[in-house]
């Protein structure tokens, strides 16, 4: 038994009895148990209460595709009496009241929640070293980063400790890890799927979506989560469609972009020469490539790190020691509370995107910085509209490099934000995009991004899944640590 067999499979031996739920929760435990200590993907883990759902789906009898698999949450999504952190001191000790739209999802579909897993703090950064839990290593090369924000979730898929989590993405949050990580990492429409029940991080960027050894699994477990939300104001009202019968391999004469914007000079050679394989490739089975211009990529960085930290600057305000979380001890006033709580409770990268999003929302700079980032947002989302006039999908690589050392970057924090430049323009215009591995590059994964137009996932995932079965790269599995 293992994970990396997908979920189809997993639900056929469920289903032939050739397995129970018991033995699936069982087998995730005793995996957690056997490389967490190494990769330290987990924050908690809900053992007790996995091993009561596994009976209860047994008793039931329930046999949708994900009934008596385990799962994961990235740890910014509520689980109701299950600890939800953010990997923040400041949610130390939180246990939600309810839970998210996604988990009940879910559970409705009698998934089994195996533990709640690491991220940066409050989703704010790429490499999940501003954690303040724990470190999570990268399953390929320990001495690396899983990549972030959802580093956790892509580490833990990676390592064969779970067959799917979900993560959330903001400005690359899911791609990134899963590229760095050699899983499958899908960011949703906007819309698309409920956020309702998801720490906001920046509210008009969060998308929560699946992180999975396959495109197929991707899509299955989009086919769970995906739909409308009357808890959730941003939430599309529209039908979903069968993502899974989408899944047809046959992508002759589509027409795929390829974004020249995105190859630039400061992409790793070996990462662009995994990419042009991947193009070849995609030829091969037909489809037909175009040279495409997305001319205001270059301003997408500073629009999102105007935008993100203005928005999170907003949504962090409710973190003053009042209501609950961490409050400070010993303070002289109420103000001084306030102080020291969110001196105390914040960590450095949450700081910092604070001070910046106060500074831009500020009387007198509102119009110079956060106005005109909005405008350079609709200039970026222009693009996307004038290039899927022409094509079907857009292709690029998924990040620059492979994954990097711990503390290669923590000291210059432009370097470390320039690591999503692949991804943040998506966000920005609101639009799916999936990563899939796509090859290795002196043994550490490359993944190729493919974009889609808004709500469009089914021609995503189509073409993500032909690539993927003919390249034959997954699912990839690490030597857990041994790259040298």
């Amino acid at each position: 038994m293992d994970f990396y067999s997908g979920l189809r499979k997993l639900h056929q031996g469920l289903i032939s009895r050739e397995m129970t739920p018991a033995d699936l929760v069982n087998f995730s435990l005793e995996q957690i148990k056997a490389v967490d200590m190494q990769v330290q993907a987990f924050v908690t883990v809900t053992e007790e209460q996995a091993r009561v759902k596994a009976e209860q789906v047994r008793e039931n009898g329930a046999e949708g595709i994900l009934a008596g698999i385990p799962f994961a949450l990235k740890d910014n999504m509520c689980t109701q009496g299950v600890e939800t952190t953010c990997a923040s001191r400041s949610l130390q000790g939180y246990k939600p009241p309810y839970s998210a739209t996604v988990v009940e999802r879910l559970e409705r579909d009698h998934g089994i929640l195996i533990g709640k897993l690491n991220m940066d703090e409050f989703a704010m950064g790429s490499s999940t070293e501003n954690s303040s839990l724990c470190k999570t290593h990268n399953p390929w090369d320990f001495e690396r980063v899983p990549g972030g924000s959802s580093g956790g979730p892509a580490a833990a898929v990676a390592a064969g400790m779970v067959p799917y989590a979900l993560g959330s993405d903001t400005g690359g949050s899911i791609r990134q890890p899963a590229a760095f990580c050699g899983v499958v990492g899908l960011k949703p429409t906007y819309g698309l799927v409920s956020r309702y029940g998801l720490v906001a991080f920046a509210s008009s960027l969060d998308q929560i979506g699946p992180i999975t050894n396959s495109v197929e699994d991707a899509a299955i477990v989009l086919q769970s989560i995906a739909g409308p939300d009357r808890r959730d104001s941003t939430s599309v009202q529209r039908d979903v469609p069968n993502y899974i019968e989408g899944l047809t391999g046959d992508i002759c004469g589509l027409k795929i972009g390829v974004a020249m914007e995105y190859f630039s000079p400061s992409i790793d050679q070996k990462v662009r020469a995994a990419v042009d394989s991947a193009i070849l490739q995609l030829e091969r089975l037909g489809a037909e490539m175009i040279k495409v211009s997305l001319p205001h990529t270059s301003y997408a960085l500073s629009a999102y790190y105007l935008l993100a930290p203005a928005e999170a600057s907003s949504n962090l305000a409710r973190y003053d020691g009042v209501r609950y979380g961490y409050r400070a001890q010993d303070a002289e006033n109420l103000l001084d509370m306030y102080r020291q709580t969110r001196s105390e409770g914040f960590g450095a990268e949450v700081k910092r995107r604070i001070l910046i999003g106060t500074y831009a929302l500020s009387s007198g700079y509102y119009d110079a910085y956060y106005k005109r980032a909005q405008q350079v947002r609709t200039l970026i989302a222009k693009d996307f509209d004038e290039a899927f006039a022409k094509v079907d999908v857009l292709l690029s690589p998924t990040t620059p490099t492979t994954a990097f050392r711990f503390g290669e970057k923590t000291e210059d924090p432009l370097m470390m934000y320039m690591n999503d430049i692949c991804t943040i323009p998506v966000n920005l215009a609101g639009l799916p995009a999936i990563s899939v591995p796509c090859g290795l590059a002196d043994g550490l994964p490359v993944g190729l991004q493919l974009i889609g137009r808004m709500f469009d996932e089914t021609t995503l995932l189509r073409t993500a899944h032909a690539y993927e079965q003919a390249a034959g790269f997954a699912p990839m599995r690490p030597a857990l640590g041994v790259h040298a």
